[in-house]
């Protein structure tokens, strides 16, 4: 199963495909998608929305993965990034993928088996699961492999396939 990882956001957005076969996982492409600051908010999210259609297109996933969104203090910004996510499940939605969403306590615990694991501990273990040589750069990028690495824990579980 071929599987892309999203990181919402509106600036950077990252992304990270995974190809997860048999309960073995590895690393195909990963990345960002940004747009420039300085330019009406609107066409931010319009340059993301035709960025996200290519990227689609180009990786053929079989399912995207993406975070669910969690307010801390700044609320200004986390609307903004609750926009630039609504884009991208338009994008993901229009193309007829799958869309699996996950919280950031359920993608720790799924990476590093403990639901309050730091930052550095989920990167260095998507590091390892994935058999990397370093921690993928930038951050927002092995943040969207360690998205795809909990879909495919959690779509290949046992659980799963006994419809529970």
């Amino acid at each position: 199963m071929r599987i892309l990882g999203i990181d919402p956001g509106y600036a950077t957005i990252g992304f990270g495909l995974i190809e997860a076969v048999h309960g073995r996982t590895q690393m195909l492409n990963y990345g960002a998608i940004s747009t420039p600051p300085g330019i009406p908010f609107a066409r931010r999210l319009e340059i993301l929305y035709d960025d996200m259609t290519v990227l689609l297109k180009e990786t053929q996933p079989e399912a995207v993965s993406i975070e669910q969104l969690f307010f801390g203090n700044n609320i200004t910004t986390g609307i903004d990034v609750a926009h630039g996510r609504g884009v991208i499940l338009l994008a993901v939605q229009k193309a007829g993928i799958p869309i699996f969403e996950y919280t950031p306590m359920q993608v720790k615990q799924s990476v590093v088996g403990y639901g309050k694991a730091t930052k550095l501990q989920v990167m260095d273990m998507t590091k390892r699961l994935l058999h990397l040589q370093a921690v993928p750069r930038p951050d927002d990028a092995a943040d969207a492999l360690a998205l795809a690495l909990c879909h495919a824990r959690s779509a290949t579980s046992m659980l799963s396939r006994l419809g529970k």
